[in-house]
């Protein structure tokens, strides 16, 4: 059965068809978040801080760290990735004892994390393009880790399920040339948007199959991408997972964390509850406001695709007894143990 190994300096996590799903976390990425882009241009990590204790927090199983600030003052990442990764790394590895994921598409700056990271991280990624097998593939070799293979190739995405296989074969028979097992190759198919293509799902679930039964190599996703661009986009990521975890995806990238309720949409619902005639309290706190109301949290929570994620672990044995679902799921302060037909009975003592 393949496993995929990924170890920090004290824990492990397996990616594997019969190990429970893998969730790494995403947050940590300045990729379309002005905020933490400027912060991490200004030297505050205050924001990568918050987002690794919270992702742990959450459920996630590794955490993906990824540096690809695009500076003001330097726009070049070749000089500027290395060192901010190498300093995210040591940061991150100091909070949080889960195993990480290197996340850059500058071979220096996956090099640089290689060199600062304790244990066995994954590295993320290698595709189909050629100049690119060449440079990160001997970095897989040398440091003897797993790597995300991404399905494109020098031709860019292929919306034909049939050529993305094609591209992940090619990915690990380049990789065994190297000495690399095909369990140390995680394929990432590629998810379209099911908005933009209706077959997207049906592709997806055909080519983790077809990933598992012909290469017999694990896969992972960048999860949120099936709901781009649509409405409740938690629905369709709930409904998504489970059943990519059916067709016998093992792991994906994804938010763990249901953001906190902000004080703008706090506001506007006190508004529109005043509106309506209700009385609120005159010391009712935020947190009472927004749990009574259903609005959410103003902590950092699991958010409701983990839940989608450990009731299939539960369905399919991947959670024994049902123990980690009962223990995310039992109210606050509750130390009742069990699982399947309840807890154990106590003795009476004779």
């Amino acid at each position: 059965m393949t496993r995929t190994v990924v170890e920090s300096k004290t824990k492990t996590a397996i990616l594997g068809f019969d190990e429970p799903f893998c969730v790494i976390g995403e947050r940590i990425n300045p990729t379309g978040r002005k905020k933490l882009a400027a912060e991490l241009e200004a030297g505050d990590f205050s924001t990568v801080e918050k987002d690794a204790l919270a992702q742990v927090a959450a459920g996630a199983d590794i955490l993906d760290i990824n540096a690809g600030v695009v500076y003001n003052s330097n726009p070049n990442p070749n000089e500027t990735e290395p060192p901010l990764m190498t300093e995210i790394l040591k940061l991150v590895q100091g909070l949080v004892d889960v195993p990480l994921c290197i996340d850059s598409s500058v071979p220096e700056a996956l090099e640089a994390g290689l060199a600062a990271a304790e244990g066995r991280p994954l590295l993320n990624s290698v595709t189909g393009e050629e100049d690119r097998l060449e440079l990160v593939l001997p970095l897989v070799k040398k440091y003897n880790v797993p790597v995300v293979a991404i399905s494109n190739d020098d031709t860019g995405i292929s919306e034909d399920p049939d050529v993305r296989f094609a591209v992940a074969k090619k990915i690990v028979e380049r990789a065994a040339d190297f000495g690399i097992p095909a369990h140390d190759i995680v394929v990432d198919p590629l998810v379209m948007p099911i908005g933009a293509m209706g077959t997207a799902g049906q592709q997806v679930f055909t080519l983790v199959r077809r990933l598992r039964e012909e290469l017999g190599v694990n896969t992972t996703c960048g999860a949120s991408n099936i709901s781009f661009g649509l409405p409740n986009r938690h629905g369709i990521n709930n409904a998504f997972l489970p059943m990519a975890m059916g067709a016998g995806m093992t792991s994906a990238i994804m938010n763990p964390v249901a953001l906190p309720v902000t004080q703008t949409k706090i506001a506007a619902k006190k508004a529109e509850v005043q509106a309506a005639g209700i009385i609120l309290p005159e010391d009712i706190d935020d947190e009472t406001f927004v749990t009574l109301f259903g609005l959410g949290s103003m902590k950092a929570l699991a958010g409701s695709e983990m839940t989608a994620i450990r009731a299939a672990n539960f369905l399919t044995n991947n959670d024994p007894h049902g123990a980690k679902w009962i223990r995310a799921n039992q109210p606050p302060g509750n130390a009742t143990a069990g699982g399947r037909g309840g807890g154990r009975r106590r003795r009476r003592a004779s």
